[in-house]
């Protein structure tokens, strides 16, 4: 679990960061989830969009996402989902503590 101090920190590195992965009118697929989880794996912190046509809310999305993938949620912000897995192999990040 973050404290608030390392959820701030994970939006502000975020903040600059492109959405890489979108989630559409397929919604969350398992094809997905395994992109997601090879994007956690290298870059530990990934932003992804809920397009306007997805069956799903971003709220919704990003729960879903976040029990799949053991992932912790750093922001929903509007159509905007950004999470948070440290990498076994590939640590970039170093959180304050």
């Amino acid at each position: 679990m973050l404290t608030s101090k390392q959820t701030a920190f994970l939006r502000s590195l975020a903040h600059a960061e492109p959405a890489i992965l979108q989630i559409g009118k397929g919604g969350i697929s398992e094809n997905f989830l395994d992109q997601a989880g090879l994007a956690l794996e290298a870059r530990e912190l990934v932003k992804i969009s809920v397009l306007a046509n997805a069956e799903a809310t971003a709220a919704q999305a990003s729960e879903e996402l976040r029990d799949k993938l053991h992932a912790e949620v750093v922001q929903v912000i509007g159509r905007t989902v950004v999470l948070y897995r440290r990498s076994h192999d590939n640590r970039k990040i170093t959180l304050p503590r």
